[in-house]
């Protein structure tokens, strides 16, 4: 037994010789808490059935921290004497409602130093109960029915009543499902006085009698009719009753947009009465307003600022359907916030506003309940940094259904007439389309009209923050001239994500995806090229994807500089400038350049990517989050783009506040990657010729600062430099290799 004494003002904890005197003290620090003697239990569960506390380190990412004592790191906690004769019922009564009836428990107390205590539970489980016989009475219809087997409690298994409860509950709800609503199970347990650890279980079924479906009355339906809402429910009347299609009809219910709240419950009428074998249905649903209008503004590093408008019509010409107009508009004054609180949005060529403008239109419950027709009108000018700007027309025709409570497949089509500027690099070190004819093709409006197939399996707990469960997705994406695409490719993209809620403050979150993209093809003037339009292949890096990098910097990049740098000396460089020669023949060594001549890389993309992340979220406040985070990445390209790509290991810190609309993110990575050697694009050039050329069409360098016209003028062709330039930082743990990131929603 526990040795406490208790007194009117003083509490005296009796440890063997030792006494500690803690009455009247406020706060006393429950260092440690340990358990001794469970076999059958780990210590986590017991710790979780018990009141008192241990003091901990936050997270193992903190340790460190917690070894110098910081309380940042520390979740301290106290020990709570009045609680401590509770703990020990709780125990004896989670072992007792497991089975072991003769449990004791015993607590030391042990004062250490600075007004700190540590607990042991001792605990002797004693002989357990097992059931010795367990009886299932129940009509042979049931039998048939198979609702009997692999239920949760068999013959030898302790005599647990959670798990008998789980039993009982299992019978029942297996019994709703196959048609008789009023099913209820007894139990009744028998333990021999000359058997004390053998007990005798029986549970007695009365199924009850079988019904179907009764009329379905419907209450609160304003704008939505009556026809529609019946459309929605999974079952008819007369229909065998099912506990799992009332359920699988409520979720219909709250996928229509208008309804808030839904319910289907037994009607109860008192001026009407039916037999046993009808069950009679009341649907109560509770309906929003029809039109919604939202607007909000934000901030990202990547998008810098953007603003976006929603009307929604969650009603359409009736029958539950949403039609929706939405407009957005992004990377607003990024120019003049580039150097400030906007490093990765879109300048210079890759400037200007991005914007969309759409038209939605959802049908629910197209063909069946579990189908559902979305279709959308659209037009676009969005800029991949640093890669291209592209501006689109289309529309987007999708048909979901669902295969289950938690998972859907789609089926889309997505014609559009697209159009990309700012590319002729990405082309000529990408694809060797270098020539002016060939890129304006490229660049000139196509269609890009892919078919793809999707599957999203979502077991997760919160769409904004989830902190439990998993998702899994595979898209597969192909476009062709029978699809009415210019641009021939086959895509996968394959992932998913799993979130391990560790305690109430830490969630463990862990996320791998892969793709590939092949088979590209496109009419050139020159004939057909195995081009991959640039908007299907893969990019890497930014703030949802590997944080150690910048928005889409990790794998394949090149480096564009204007032909009169390469002519032009640079003061304190010793390297020599270019001349006209060793650029005509690619031979021109651009490293005699400082790296602010050749601006930002542009990344190329690749055919095959692989990324993954584990993060370890902490809860500091009740809006504020602490996360530790690893991210790797990789991307491969068939194209020789003069890259040495290897996996990229990624690791940082990141804050987090928690607003109504999300996670607001702040994440700071590090990068181990150094410098790269990088292929150089510059225009070509050739001989001025007086007889066509005008004077002031030659090139100008600067030699020793003073500017200067050469004979040689520049031509429509891009040229790829064969020396390749060491770029990027060369020191380790250089300012360099850290990356910053702002954005909104968890990172996955």
């Amino acid at each position: 037994m526990s040795r406490i004494l208790i007194l009117p003002f003083l509490v005296f904890l009796q440890i063997g010789p030792n006494t500690m005197l803690v009455g009247q003290e406020l706060q006393i620090e429950h260092s440690k808490i340990d358990f001794i003697g469970n076999e059958t239990f780990p210590k986590d569960s017991l710790a979780r059935a018990i009141f008192n506390r241990e003091t901990r380190c936050r997270s193992f990412f903190l340790a460190p921290f917690c070894a110098l004592g910081m309380d940042f790191s520390i979740d301290r906690q106290m020990f709570n004497r009045r609680e401590l004769t509770g703990d020990i019922f709780r125990l004896r009564s989670y072992y007792g409602s497991r089975g072991f009836k003769e449990v004791q428990v015993d607590t030391v107390i042990t004062q250490l130093e600075n007004k700190r205590v540590s607990t042991v539970f001792q605990i002797n489980e004693g002989m357990p109960v097992r059931i010795s016989k367990l009886d299932i009475q129940a009509s042979e219809i049931l039998e048939n029915l198979d609702v009997l087997a692999d239920l949760p409690t068999q013959e030898g298994d302790l005599f647990s009543s959670v798990k008998l409860d789980e039993t009982r509950d299992t019978l029942i709800y297996r019994l709703q499902n196959r048609g008789y609503p009023r099913a209820d199970v007894m139990r009744t347990s028998l333990i021999p006085t000359k058997t004390p650890y053998n007990a005798q279980v029986t549970f007695q079924v009365e199924e009850g009698p079988h019904a179907v479906f009764g009329p379905i009355t419907l209450l609160g339906n304003q704008k939505l009719s009556e026809d529609v809402i019946r459309r929605i429910l999974p079952f008819e009347e007369g229909d065998e009753y099912s506990q799992t299609l009332r359920i699988e009809g409520q979720r219909n219910l709250y996928s229509i947009d208008i309804i808030q709240n839904a319910s289907i419950d037994e009607a109860i009428d008192p001026t009407e009465s039916f037999p046993d074998t009808i069950f009679p249905v009341q649907v109560r649903v509770s309906e929003a307003e029809v039109h919604r209008i939202r607007t909000g503004a934000g901030w990202s590093t990547a998008d810098c600022l953007n603003v976006e408008g929603h009307w929604i019509n969650r009603n359409f010409l009736g029958g539950g359907r949403r039609l929706q107009v939405r407009g957005r508009l992004s990377n607003i004054m990024s120019e003049k916030l580039e150097n400030n609180i906007c490093g990765q949005s879109g300048v210079g060529d890759f400037g200007g506003l991005n914007w969309l403008m759409s038209v939605d239109f959802s049908q629910p419950w197209i063909f069946s309940q579990r189908f559902t027709l979305n279709a959308s009108l659209f037009q676009e000018r969005q800029s991949l940094q640093d890669v291209f700007v592209r501006q689109a027309v289309g529309f987007d025709l999708s048909l979901s259904r669902s295969l289950g409570l938690h998972t859907s497949l789609s089926l889309t089509y997505r014609p559009e007439i697209t159009q990309l500027e700012a590319a002729e690099v990405f082309f000529c070190i990408t694809f060797l389309v270098c020539t002016p004819e060939d890129i304006s093709g490229l660049q000139d409006a196509n269609w890009l009209a892919p078919v793809s197939l999707n599957i999203v399996r979502d077991r997760t707990n919160s769409i904004l923050n989830p902190t439990k469960g998993y998702q899994l997705f595979l898209s597969v994406e192909s476009a062709s001239r029978i699809t009415g695409s210019d641009f021939d490719y086959n895509r996968i993209l394959i992932g998913g994500t799993k979130y391990q809620q560790i305690n109430s403050e830490q969630v463990l979150a862990i996320r791998l995806q892969g793709g590939w993209v092949g088979s590209g093809a496109f009419s050139l003037l020159s004939g057909r090229a195995d081009i991959i339009h640039p908007q299907k292949r893969f990019y890497s890096g930014g703030s949802n994807s590997v944080r150690g990098f910048a928005q889409n910097q990790l794998g394949p990049r090149v480096l564009a500089v204007d032909v009169s740098r390469l002519l032009s000396s640079v003061p304190e460089k010793s390297g020599t400038p270019c001349t006209p020669s060793a650029i005509l023949d690619l031979t021109c060594d651009a490293n005699f350049l400082d790296h602010n001549s050749f601006g930002t890389p542009r990344p190329t993309g690749g055919d095959l990517v692989i990324e993954g992340g584990i993060e370890y979220r902490m809860r500091l406040a009740p809006r504020l989050e602490l996360a530790v985070f690893t991210d790797l990445g990789r991307i491969w390209s068939e194209s020789d783009s003069g890259n040495e790509n290897k996996l990229e290991v990624t690791p940082g810190l990141g804050v987090r506040y928690l607003s109504p609309v999300g996670p607001v993110r702040i994440d700071l990575g590090y990068r181990f990657s150094g410098s790269q050697d990088l292929r150089v694009v510059t225009s070509q050039i050739r001989p001025f010729n007086s007889e066509n050329d005008q004077k002031d069409d030659r090139i100008t360098r600067f030699v020793n600062g003073v500017e200067e016209a050469i004979d040689f003028v520049l031509v429509d062709e891009l040229a790829v430099l064969k020396p390749l330039v060491s770029f990027g930082p060369t020191r380790r743990f250089s300012p360099g290799r850290l990356q910053l990131h702002f954005s909104i929603g968890q990172a996955f």
